[in-house]
């Protein structure tokens, strides 16, 4: 296994351990905030590996087929298992309506990813996308960090963590949504260009035959 697939893989390791920290079964539970600084870490680990994998394959030259399934199988089940965990750690941030979108988001795009490749195309990650992807990991890190502290006080600085939490959720719900839409719309014009394409092959093809 090449670097690349290894950091993915250990991204998807850290997965169950990111449900451990934030269970009721983790022993440090309610001392300090080991907790909710232990699940961040891991979850702005998790996240750096996230880029960090797909860099090196593409800069080392070790893209595989097994890199391609795993990367967007650990991004997906690592968003999953965050936000599903949130509902019940955090529910006054994260709500199930807002998992459901959020997650759904996901699926669809993973959905749309298939059938473009099926028909021998591909959808890029649009702009959208990636400012999705950051505001999901700032999101999820202050949903954990408000189920402890309701706000920061530096001196007469006060950071509103219960607040940056809420609007970083909501605002990643609308960037999913908008997002989705535009992919949508980009793949819709290329799957109908494309049976285009094959409708004018086939005319000529008859036309040639006659």
């Amino acid at each position: 296994m090449n670097l690349p697939n290894s950091i993915t893989m250990s991204r998807i390791l850290m997965i169950p351990l990111f449900l451990w920290i934030l269970s009721p079964v983790f022993p440090w539970r309610g001392h300090g905030a080991s907790q909710e600084l232990a699940a961040s870490i891991l979850f702005v680990l998790a996240s750096i590996t996230d880029g960090l994998d797909g860099y090196l394959a593409r800069r080392r030259k070790q893209i595989t087929t097994t890199g391609m399934l795993l990367d967007p199988l650990a991004d997906k089940v690592m968003v999953t298992a965050a936000l599903i965990s949130l509902v019940a750690y955090n529910p006054a941030v994260v709500k199930v309506w807002i998992a459901v979108v959020i997650i759904g988001r996901e699926f669809l795009i993973s959905g749309l990813r298939s059938i473009a490749s099926s028909e021998g195309f591909t959808i890029q990650a649009s702009d959208l996308g990636k400012l999705k992807t950051t505001l999901q990991i700032i999101s999820v890190v202050s949903a954990i960090l408000a189920h402890r502290w309701d706000e920061w006080h530096f001196g007469v600085l006060v950071i509103p963590v219960f607040w940056i939490a809420v609007a970083a959720i909501y605002f990643t719900t609308a960037v999913s949504i908008i997002s989705a839409i535009d992919y949508f719309w980009g793949f819709w014009k290329k799957i109908d260009h494309a049976s285009s394409d094959r409708r004018q092959a086939t005319v000529l093809n008859r036309n040639k035959q006659n």
